[in-house]
C-alpha cells in the first residue's frame, strides 16, 4: 500500500476521493468474507479494521466529514431499521413490559456508574449523575445481524426494542437536565419547554408522517423517488428531534416507527432500504465508530486504565444484570435473556453524544488556569474503549444466542418444515393491474416461500411476434418485481383459444394452491368476466381462488373489514384461506376487523391469542349486516371478504349479487374475494387435515398459531 502510495506521489492520510472509496468498500467486502471462517461477527471486524486505517492506527483514512455524515446515517439507519421492522401489533400489547424494560436497563448500569464515580473517581454529583447515564443508553448496533436471521419479531427482542427507546430518551433527558443546571437554566420555564417540545415532535412525526407518506406513495409509483422519500423522512425527523431537544437517533427511531405500516416487509421497497443501509451506510458507521478508538492512550496514564475499568463494570455488569432480571420478570428463556444482553451492551451512539458534551462543558479552572470539565480526559478516552470491548461482546453474545432461538424456531414451527405444500399462480393479464397482482402475491404468501411463485400470460391470439413481445414484457416486469423484493417468480407463457381453459390446465400442470385474478380498476366485475368467474375459474375445486381489486397500493390501506359467512368453517380450504387473509395482516401491518357469526368469533379470537395482529372481532349474523358495514368503508380502507360456490355449506344466493354490489360501492377501495378451495388438495398439511375432518377447531386453532408463530 505504502509503495502504492509513493509510486503515485500521494501522502497520508488518504485525500483521493477514488481511492478512498475504494479502501473502505474492500474493507466492507473482505471483513465478512475473512472474519466468517473463524466465527467473528463481521461488524466486530469493521470496527477494528476502522481502528488500523484510521488516524490512530496506520493513519490511512482521516475520519472527516465524509466519513462522519455516511456514518452518521448509517448510525440513523440502525434506528430506523429497529422502529420499522418491528412488530406494531407486539409493540403495541407489550408497550407496558417495554416501558419496564426500558426502566429495568437504565437502573443497574446507573446505580453501579453512580457510586463508582462518587467513591472511586471522587466525582461532584453533576458529573457523576452525567457519568452513570453513560451506562443506561445502548445503541442497537447487532439489530442488523439479528434482523437477518429472522427473528426480529422475537418477543424478546421487540421489547428490547421498545425498551431501547425509553433508556435513550431518559439518558438524554439526564443530559439535557445536568447541562441545564451547570448553565443555571433550569427554571419551570426549561421544564415547560423540554416537554413541549418533545411532545410536539412526537405528535408531527407519529401522526404527520404517516399522512405524508400515504399520501406520496399513492400518487409517485417511481421506485427510486420512492427510496429518496425514506432517506428525507428519516433525516427530517432527525432534524426535528434535535430541534426539539432530543438525540437524532431517536427522531430517526420515531420515523421507522411512523413508516412502519406504509412499507411492508414482504415489499421491494423494504428490501430496498435494508439492502442500501446494510451493504453502505452501516458499515460505515462501524467503521467510523474503529477510528475513534486509539490504544495508546491506555498505556499513557494510570487514571485512564482506573476509569475505562469503572466504566466497564459500570456498562457491561449493569446491562448483564438487568438482562438476568428481564429474563425472570417476562419469563424468557435461558437464550432469549442472553439475546436481550447482547443486544443491550454495546455502547456508540448516545453515549459517545453524551461524552463529548459533557467533555466540552468548562465548569471552573485550576489555579494554574487549567480548565475544569464535567467530564475528563480520562473519561473521554475511557469511552473509547468502553465502545470496543462492549460491540465485541454484544457481537459475540448476539450471535450465539440469535443463532440457537433461530434453529429452535425453525425446528418447533411447521413453517420451518414446509409441510404445507404452496404454490401462487399470478394470472398476468393487464400491465395495470401488474404491479398491485405482485404486491398482493407477495403479502399473502408464507415467508418460507420465496421461489414456489408463477406468473402466467395466455397469449389467446394468432401466434405473431407482438403478442409474444407483449407477453415476454409483462413477465418480465413480474419477474424484476420480485427479483426486488428477494422472492424469485417463474414466469409461464401459454398458447390457448381461451384463456380461462389455458389456466386451468397450468394450474394443474404445476399443482397450484393458490390462483390469484386481478380485477382492472375502472371496470372492476364485468359480465364477461363474472361469466369466466362462476363458469371457468371456480371449476377448479382444489384450489384458493382470490379476485382483487385494487384501487390504491397495498402499502397505504389501514384497515381491512373481513366478512366471513355461516358455515364456512365447514369448507375444506376455510384455514387455507384464514392462511392467506393472515398474512396480508401480518406483512402489511394494516389492523383488522372480523364479522363472522359467534362460533366462528372463537375459533378466531383462539387464534389471535397467539397469533399477533391487531384485530377486532364483531358478532355477524345477517347477511346484510355485511352489506351495510361495507358500503361505509372510509378512504384507506379495504374489504376482504370469505365467499363460497354454489352448493356448499356456506353459500348464500345473495354472492351472486355481490359483483353488482361491488361495482356500484367500492369502485374506489381495495377489496378481496377468497373462495376457498372446495376439495382438499394433496398438499394440505395431513395434521391439519385429520383435526379439521374431525372438528376440533380448539386444536386447529393451536395448529394454525404455530404456523404463523
Amino acid at each position: 500500500m505504502l509503495l502504492f502510495l509513493n509510486i503515485h506521489n500521494l501522502s497520508l492520510p488518504i485525500e483521493d476521493p477514488v481511492l478512498k472509496f475504494l479502501l473502505v468498500l474492500i474493507i466492507i467486502l473482505g471483513a465478512p468474507l475473512l472474519l466468517n471462517k473463524i466465527k467473528v461477527p463481521h461488524l466486530l471486524g469493521l470496527i477494528i479494521a476502522g481502528a488500523i486505517v484510521g488516524p490512530n492506527g496506520f493513519n490511512l483514512l482521516s475520519r472527516d466529514s465524509s466519513i462522519v455524515v455516511t456514518g452518521t446515517t448509517g448510525l440513523l439507519y440502525i434506528m430506523f431499521l429497529a422502529g420499522l421492522e418491528i412488530d406494531m401489533g407486539d409493540f403495541k400489547k407489550n408497550k407496558w413490559k417495554s416501558l419496564a424494560y426500558g426502566l429495568i436497563t437504565f437502573i443497574p448500569p446507573f446505580v453501579l456508574g453512580y457510586f463508582g464515580a462518587v467513591y472511586l473517581l471522587h466525582f461532584s454529583n453533576l458529573s457523576s449523575v452525567l457519568f452513570a447515564s453513560l451506562f443506561s443508553s445502548q445503541t442497537l448496533i447487532t439489530y442488523p445481524m439479528i434482523s437477518k436471521m429472522g427473528i426480529a419479531k422475537n418477543k424478546a427482542v421487540n421489547i428490547t426494542v421498545g425498551g431501547t427507546m425509553i433508556t435513550d430518551i431518559a439518558t438524554l433527558l439526564v443530559l439535557a437536565i445536568v447541562v441545564g443546571m451547570v448553565q443555571g437554566n433550569v427554571t419551570s420555564v426549561f421544564w415547560i419547554k423540554l416537554s413541549g417540545f418533545f411532545v410536539l415532535f412526537s405528535l408531527v412525526v407519529l401522526l404527520g408522517f404517516p399522512v405524508i407518506g400515504r399520501w406520496f406513495f399513492k400518487n409517485v409509483e417511481d421506485k427510486i423517488s420512492q427510496y429518496i422519500f425514506v432517506l428525507v423522512m428519516i433525516y427530517l425527523a432527525a432534524l426535528l428531534a434535535e430541534l426539539a431537544g432530543l438525540e437524532a437517533i431517536i427522531g430517526a427511531f420515531f420515523a421507522g416507527l411512523a413508516l412502519n405500516r406504509l412499507i411492508p416487509h414482504t415489499s421491494s421497497l423494504m428490501n430496498r432500504v435494508e439492502f442500501v443501509g446494510n451493504a453502505i451506510f452501516i458499515p460505515f458507521f462501524l467503521i467510523s465508530v474503529g477510528m475513534l478508538i486509539d490504544f495508546k492512550v491506555f498505556f499513557k496514564s494510570y487514571e485512564t486504565l482506573i476509569a475505562s475499568g469503572i466504566m466497564l463494570v459500570s456498562s457491561i455488569g449493569g446491562k448483564y444484570i438487568a438482562s438476568v432480571i428481564s429474563q425472570k420478570v417476562f419469563g424468557f428463556s435461558k437464550d432469549e435473556g442472553m439475546l436481550v444482553f447482547g443486544l443491550s451492551t454495546a455502547s456508540a451512539a448516545a453515549t459517545l453524544a453524551t461524552v463529548m458534551v459533557g467533555y466540552n462543558i468548562v465548569i471552573s479552572e485550576t489555579e494554574t488556569g487549567e480548565p475544569v470539565r464535567l467530564l475528563n480526559e480520562h473519561v473521554l478516552n475511557g469511552s473509547i474503549l468502553l465502545i470496543l470491548i462492549s460491540c465485541t461482546v454484544a457481537s459475540f453474545v448476539s450471535m450465539a444466542s440469535a443463532r440457537k432461538i433461530a434453529d429452535k424456531e425453525n425446528t418447533d414451527t411447521i413453517s420451518g418444515s414446509n409441510r404445507e405444500k404452496e404454490n401462487i399462480l399470478l394470472a398476468i393479464t393487464h400491465p395495470d393491474t401488474l404491479e398491485k397482482m405482485v404486491n398482493l402475491g407477495l403479502t399473502v404468501k408464507a415467508a418460507s416461500n420465496t421461489e414456489n411463485i408463477y406468473a402466467l400470460n395466455v397469449i389467446n391470439e394468432d401466434k405473431n411476434e407482438s403478442s409474444e413481445k407483449n407477453a415476454e414484457k409483462l413477465l418480465d416486469q413480474a419477474v424484476d418485481q420480485a427479483a426486488a423484493a428477494d422472492v424469485k417468480l417463474k414466469p409461464l407463457k401459454r398458447y390457448d383459444n381461451d384463456v380461462v381453459n389455458g389456466i386451468s390446465n397450468v394450474v394443474k400442470e404445476q399443482n397450484i394452491t393458490d390462483l390469484i385474478i386481478g380485477l382492472e380498476d375502472e371496470k372492476g366485475f364485468s359480465p364477461t368476466f363474472v361469466y369466466n368467474l362462476y363458469n371457468g375459474y371456480l371449476q377448479n375445486e382444489n384450489i384458493n381462488l382470490l379476485v382483487y381489486h385494487a384501487a390504491q397500493p397495498i402499502s397505504t390501506v389501514t384497515h381491512y373489514a373481513v366478512m366471513i359467512p355461516a358455515n364456512a368453517e365447514k369448507e375444506p380450504g376455510f384455514f387455507h384461506a384464514l392462511f392467506r387473509v393472515w398474512n396480508v395482516a401480518r406483512n402489511s401491518g394494516a389492523t383488522m376487523t372480523f364479522y363472522a357469526p359467534e362460533n366462528i368469533i372463537n375459533i378466531l379470537q383462539k387464534i389471535v391469542r397467539k397469533v399477533n395482529i391487531e384485530a377486532e372481532f364483531i358478532i355477524m349474523n345477517h347477511w346484510r349486516d355485511a352489506e351495510t358495514t361495507a358500503s361505509k368503508l372510509g378512504e384507506n380502507q379495504a374489504l376482504i371478504i370469505i365467499m363460497a360456490k354454489k352448493g356448499m355449506p356456506s353459500y348464500i344466493p345473495q354472492m351472486k349479487l355481490l359483483p353488482d354490489f361491488l361495482n356500484q360501492h367500492l369502485n374506489e377501495n381495495n377489496y378481496l374475494l377468497v373462495f376457498p378451495f372446495a376439495e382438499s388438495p394433496d398438499s394440505e398439511d395431513p395434521e391439519v387435515r385429520s383435526v379439521r375432518n374431525h372438528g376440533d377447531f380448539v386444536e386447529i386453532g393451536n395448529i394454525v398459531s404455530r404456523i404463523f408463530k
